[in-house]
């Protein structure tokens, strides 16, 4: 069960996990997108459902980490699942508009400490907010306006027409990079990006607290036995590390991610308290 539509990024790991999963299985995966609420309808589907692996849920860290910091939901980012695996981890760039006078993040920050004008930052979703609000604090730039947006494509178009300076994009406009229409400044990723050997990551930089990652991962309700975990946690390694799957993630800007079960159990409680952490200090509320 995937908890966003049909057509997406997530959605289209799911299909492409999915197959190699039923390869790996000799049994069919069917692709149940159940979307709303910010993922709370999948998530809280596949909670109640029998905890037997034949009902798994794919996440993204959004849904699965911050959804349930942010509104009522029955299930918890960890407690109510048996991890199964990590896929794909996806970081944020930091892009300029070409109209804004930097070179690199140095030069940004500059800018931005100076505060005039401000500096004024897109986003497009609860996760992309709350990274933008932590690195105006990062920076010390107190008068960078964070303005909203529906959606990370209208955020996206908003830093690419030159209506806002800066945005924390999640590659959505990596063909405008490639064609210099945006300058990228800094990667949130631990490590430099493929695709962007040349930008440096805010932990490069001396940013250790600005080290953020979307991902996708697969997950079982609690209660399914030990056995099943390891099938399914064999299955999906091998799926990750299938030539044609790591080719594919990589050409949405995916990396993938190989983990054990107990490796990504605490992917889970870190990234959870890190957005409760946020959530608490910025005051953040959705509408």
């Amino acid at each position: 069960m995937v908890p966003y539509p049909a057509g997406g990024s997530t959605d289209v790991v799911a299909r492409l996990i999915g197959q190699k999963l039923s390869e790996a299985m000799g049994q069919p995966f069917v692709i149940d997108n159940r979307a709303g609420a910010s993922g709370i309808i999948g998530m809280e589907a596949v909670a109640r459902a029998e905890p037997d692996g034949y009902t798994l849920l794919l996440n993204t860290a959004g849904a699965q980490t911050l959804t349930p910091v942010l509104y009522k939901t029955s299930v918890h980012p960890s407690d109510s699942w048996e991890p199964v695996g990590m896929i794909s981890a996806v970081p944020f760039v930091i892009v300029a508009t070409d109209r804004l006078p930097v070179k690199d993040f140095a030069d940004l920050v500059k800018l931005a400490q100076k505060g005039e004008p401000p500096i004024t930052a897109s986003s497009g979703s609860s996760m992309i907010t709350l990274v933008t609000d932590e690195l105006k604090r990062t920076i010390k730039a107190p008068t960078m306006i964070n303005v909203p947006y529906k959606g990370t494509a209208p955020q996206a178009v908003a830093v690419l027409s030159g209506e806002v300076d800066i945005s924390v994009d999640s590659f959505v406009t990596m063909p405008h990079i490639e064609a210099g229409k945006l300058k990228p400044l800094a990667v949130t990723s631990a490590e430099r990006v493929p695709s962007l050997p040349n930008v440096p990551t805010m932990k490069e930089l001396g940013y250790d607290g600005m080290v953020f990652s979307s991902w996708s991962a697969l997950l079982a309700p609690k209660g399914t036995p030990k056995p099943v975990l390891d099938r399914l946690e064999q299955a999906l390694r091998k799926a990750v590390q299938d030539p044609e799957v790591q080719e594919r993630l990589k050409g949405f800007h995916h990396t993938p991610v190989l983990t054990t079960r107990d490796e990504f159990a605490k992917v889970l409680v870190d990234d959870h308290a890190k957005w409760q952490r946020i959530v608490t200090e910025t005051g953040y509320k959705v509408e």
